[in-house]
Formats: C-alpha cells, sequence, structure tokens
C-alpha cells in the first residue's frame, strides 16, 4: 500500500507533457478539477474520461503506474460511496432494518466516485510530470500578483514544494520502519479495525520522531546558507511559455468551453 502512493513522486521520461511549462500544467490541473465538478452526466463524463486518457497517452506514463495510485484511496472511496447511498433521501430500490439504497444515493454514490478517482489521477499526472522544483517555481510565477497585498507567495510556494519533497521520504521511510517492526514480531495484517489501529501506534510514533528530525535538519541546513526567502532571488532556469504552451493553452481552454457548455445546457 505504501508504495503505491503516486502523489508527489516523478516519473522520469521524454515526453510532451514533461516539456510544458509548469504554469501550464497548473493551470491545466485546476481547470481540470473545476470541469469535473461541472459535468454531472454520461457524456460529460465521457468527455472528461477521453480527455484525461488522452493526457495519459501524451505523459508517456504506463497506465499501471498511473491507476495504482488508486489503492490508497480505497478505503476512502467504498466509506464516500456506502454513505452517500444510505443517507440520500429519494426513491427506495431496497431497504433493509434502517439502511435504505435510494436511487437518487447510487447516482450521487457513482458520481462522487468519478470525481474522486479523477482528482487523484489528475492531481498525480501533474506530480508525475514536473519537479518539485518546477513546481515551485511556477506556482510563485502564477501567485507573484498577491505579492502586492502582502501575500508571502515565495514562503507559500517554498512549503509546497518541501511538502511534495518529503512524501517519497516519508514514504521509504514508514517501509523501513515497518519491515522493522514485522522483523519484531509486529501484525499490521490480522484484527479488526481497533487493532489494526492500535498495531500502528508502533509505526506512528518513531515515523513522527523522524520527520520532525528531517524537518528541524532542513530548518538548520537553510539558515547555515543564509537563506532569507524569495526578496531580490533569481532563477537558474526562468520560465519562459514555448510554443507548446500556447496550443495547450488552447486545447485547455476548448475543453473547459465544453465543460461549461455541458453544464449550461444540461447534457
Amino acid at each position: 500500500m505504501i508504495r503505491d502512493i503516486t502523489v508527489g513522486q516523478y516519473y522520469p521520461t521524454d515526453s510532451v507533457l514533461h516539456r510544458l511549462d509548469p504554469r501550464t500544467k497548473l493551470v491545466g490541473t485546476l481547470l481540470f478539477i473545476i470541469s469535473v465538478f461541472l459535468f454531472r452526466t454520461i457524456p460529460g463524463y465521457a468527455v472528461a474520461t477521453v480527455f484525461l486518457g488522452a493526457m495519459i497517452f501524451l505523459s508517456k506514463i504506463p497506465f499501471k503506474y498511473i491507476f495504482k495510485g488508486l489503492k490508497a484511496i480505497f478505503v476512502i472511496l467504498i466509506f464516500t460511496m456506502f454513505f452517500n447511498i444510505i443517507f440520500t433521501p429519494g426513491e427506495v430500490l431496497w431497504k433493509w432494518w434502517v439502511i435504505r439504497v435510494t436511487r437518487e444515493g447510487l447516482i450521487l454514490a457513482g458520481r462522487m466516485a468519478i470525481r474522486l478517482i479523477y482528482l487523484v489521477i489528475g492531481s498525480s499526472l501533474m506530480t508525475l510530470t514536473t519537479t518539485p522544483n518546477q513546481l515551485t517555481d511556477g506556482l510563485e510565477r502564477l501567485l507573484r500578483p498577491l505579492n502586492k497585498i502582502h501575500v508571502p507567495v515565495h514562503e507559500i510556494s517554498m512549503m509546497m514544494s518541501i511538502a511534495l519533497r518529503f512524501i517519497p521520504i516519508l514514504l521509504e521511510e514508514t517501509d523501513k520502519i515497518m519491515k522493522a517492526q514485522i522483523a519484531r514480531g509486529a501484525d499490521f495484517e490480522t484484527g479488526n479495525i481497533i487493532q489494526k489501529a492500535k498495531s500502528m501506534i508502533p509505526l506512528l510514533v518513531p515515523l513522527f520522531i523522524s520527520a520532525f528530525r528531517r524537518a528541524n535538519d532542513l530548518a538548520l541546513a537553510m539558515e547555515a546558507r543564509c537563506y532569507h526567502g524569495g526578496e531580490h532571488r533569481t532563477q537558474m532556469k526562468p520560465l519562459r511559455y514555448q510554443g507548446v504552451d500556447r496550443v495547450a493553452y488552447i486545447v485547455l481552454l476548448a475543453y473547459f468551453a465544453v465543460a461549461i457548455a455541458f453544464r449550461v445546457l444540461g447534457i
């Protein structure tokens, strides 16, 4: 399960999406997330599926590698669908004791499941094709106008970059601690939910200690190198839009216009 988390990881390869400006990918991911909530019908979700499939194909990342990240949200997905099915009022299709399955609940559960899956895949696709440094630079450039109202844009971007960098490090650390605990006789698989939750305590305590130690070491390293934030800082590789980015913006705007049209027309 730990190795199945793909958000925050980078997949190095040469593709059209990898060569795009990070600002283009950030804007594209945001528009795709909004479009997922605009679509409400099967034809709309079919359009989103075709668009997402095309982006995965252009990224040259194996479908199996992207979809394995869904294993990490399987439990959340099941709980979301279950509660939507039994707590949504409407036409009752099946009833047992206090549990009622409604037609509207099934529709809402399916819609929420599709949205959650597409949100995870879309976010994973952005991080898999963009390095943390590129994400930081792109986010900082997009939010630069907020500097005029004294919003710490660079600090926010730096925090997001550090968080993304720490994801694979903490996953590796979790895997090492889990294997060490299993070698000492710990059992993380058997038992009910309460027993499994209790068995996670020997894992979480050293993991939090390791995370705080790494954060302290990073803070000391940044201070030793006289880091003072983003004021008057320059970039070794300044971001510049290329022709492929302009084409990407045209495609994104066309796709988003279709999403708005589907929502307005109720298709």
